[in-house]
């Protein structure tokens, strides 16, 4: 039996899990044509998307909710939302 050097790490298998998940940002114009920001592509079992949606709003100084999946931001923030998810350890498309 091969003993993981990685196995005393707090929080290796969510990072694993985040560096393998492949999320795409676009936007979406809503009602009155005002955008939305949406981030797809999670998986929803390896991921807190609760967590995350908290994180990018604290980060974005915006309002915004989970959906079926996917994390909806208010406002078009396609320019800023990688990076900042990219910080988190996600692989963005």
């Amino acid at each position: 039996m091969v003993d993981d050097p990685f196995a005393d790490i707090p929080g290796i298998e969510e990072d694993l899990a985040r560096a393998e998940e492949h999320l795409t940002v676009r936007v979406e114009r809503r009602t009155y044509n005002k955008p939305v920001t949406i981030v797809e592509g999670f998986d929803e079992e390896a991921t807190d998307l609760q967590d995350v949606a908290t994180k990018l709003k604290k980060k974005l100084g915006a309002g915004g909710t989970v959906n079926d999946g996917t994390v909806e931001i208010q406002g078009d923030h396609v320019d800023r939302v990688p990076d900042i998810l990219e910080e988190m350890g996600f692989n963005v498309e």
